[in-house]
């Protein structure tokens, strides 16, 4: 790399004069011809529950589909992430709204004893002795009624994704971090990646923003909304970790049974740690996961990211050895991992062609378009739907955004990014795509009605009164 002038006219700063903490204004790399590593109709960056579904959804629509994922693994915070639970799936009556994919993921988890959820048999049930077992599952229940939550094995779930993938024939480059789009004009061309392989290129007709951070629009130079809301969830960062040998259900009927004592230890924990943390259920009685909320840090600040690893993992001593010492059910308990992703949960937003607004999810709006339906969090509250137009940039072409980054104010995300409703955006987003491929046609221009009528013959869930 060399350096350049500086916009004010002094030498540009060299590396050395970097690490003595001077900051230069910019400095311009030398153009260098990037090589063409893959082509192909649709590729989805992020690995995560919307890229996943994304990609799937695309290849069994016929799209030769490639995914790009910057660790050694799929899932995202559903897997590296640590945060294993699936939460929301229902509204609290027999019918399962978070269909689709998702489930698909759900029942091949069950087929490898991965995954803890009420019965489907018992969804909706007000029965008092399922109600009092399945008060100890987070979400499990819900204003007295049963509720599809499921809790994961992340491990399992990473082997899921993986199966998925490959039977779907999606072209995987893991170890691979998008860097830059490719952008003529208005029309998004795909991405330059870094790898241990370099820095290349792949090519496609549509590309699939599933990186959470938006980092795909961001750099294509689509409109976004950076603010979040500090009172929200979703301005916090975390690193979850999980601890073994733990007797949950000891745990568990204490803090019903003593509940001032209960919040007695967390004020502790609190104390210690500087910020909030809360011991969960996972897949398996010996075992929770630990989650928590770190506020007043930036996913988009390197600094913030790097503070908040190094905080968390010692403040996770501290707060291990008080749960050892007064929760019941931790006396044998040990740190069995820490998440290898930072738990981000808030940040960059696409300014699309309908922005969800905090009144479309009070009011629970139904689009015309609506192409994933959220179950209401409680039955006083109607159920939320997310529309096509949410996931389609204002003016770039052959871009799609699925997962957080959907277009979205700051409360609405906060409501509608959970990993069950990333996964349920990835799966339009990627029908979308293929559709768009299959009929030559813009993004934007895809015929909904037969989108709807396909996301159904998938499995999806929604409303019948959108005559599709």
């Amino acid at each position: 790399m060399r350096t350049e002038q500086t916009g004010n006219g002094q030498p540009g700063v060299s590396a050395g004069d970097v690490s003595k903490g001077l900051q230069p204004r910019f400095i311009v790399e030398p153009a260098r011809q990037v090589p063409v590593r893959h082509e192909t109709e649709v590729l989805v960056v992020g690995g995560g529950p919307a890229g996943v579904a994304a990609a799937v959804a695309a290849a069994r629509n016929g799209a030769s589909t490639t995914l790009v994922e910057r660790y050694n693994h799929l899932g995202g915070m559903a897997t590296g992430g640590l945060v294993i639970l699936i939460p929301h799936m229902s509204a609290g009556t027999q019918e399962q709204e978070i269909a689709g994919i998702c489930d698909e993921i759900i029942r091949r988890l069950e087929a490898k004893d991965g995954v803890r959820h009420p019965g489907r048999q018992h969804l909706g049930s007000t029965d008092p002795r399922l109600l009092e077992e399945f008060k100890h599952y987070h979400d499990f229940v819900v204003d007295g009624r049963v509720r599809m939550t499921a809790i994961v094995d992340p491990e399992l779930l990473k082997c899921v994704l993986n199966e998925m993938i490959q039977e779907a024939r999606v072209k995987l480059f893991l170890h691979s971090w998008a860097g830059c789009a490719i952008v003529e004009g208005e029309q998004v061309k795909g991405v330059i990646f870094e790898s241990k392989s370099g820095r290349q290129a792949i090519l496609s007709q549509v590309t699939i923003d599933a990186t959470g951070d938006g980092d795909v629009l961001a750099a294509a130079g689509a409109e976004y909304d950076g603010v979040v809301d500090p009172n929200l969830r979703s301005a916090s960062l975390a690193v979850v970790w999980r601890m073994g040998g733990v007797e949950y259900r000891k745990y568990s009927e204490f803090r019903f049974r003593d509940p001032e004592a209960f919040r007695s230890i967390l004020g502790e924990m609190r104390e210690v740690a500087g910020f909030d943390v809360f011991p969960l259920p996972s897949h398996r009685d010996d075992q929770v996961w630990v989650n928590n909320w770190v506020l007043g840090r930036s996913c988009l600040d390197v600094e913030d990211l790097t503070r908040t690893e190094l905080e968390v993992r010692a403040a996770m001593l501290r707060v291990c050895r008080i749960l050892k010492e007064k929760m019941p059910g931790f006396e044998r308990s040990f740190i069995l991992d820490t998440a290898s992703q930072l738990g981000t949960r808030g940040s960059r937003r696409l300014l699309g062609e309908y922005v969800v607004t905090e009144n479309d999810v009070r009011s629970g709006i139904v689009f015309p378009d609506t192409i994933a339906m959220i179950p209401p969090f409680h039955i006083k509250t109607p159920p939320k739907a997310i529309p096509y137009r949410a996931l389609v940039p204002r003016r770039l072409e052959g871009l799609l955004a699925a997962g957080r980054c959907f277009s979205s104010d700051s409360f609405a995300n906060d409501l509608l990014n959970l990993i069950p409703f990333c996964v349920a955006m990835g799966e339009a987003a990627g029908t979308a795509a293929a559709l768009a491929v299959r009929k030559q046609t813009r993004v934007r221009d895809v015929d909904v009605r037969g989108l709807q009528r396909q996301l159904v013959a998938q499995g999806v869930w929604l409303p019948r009164d959108l005559n599709f």
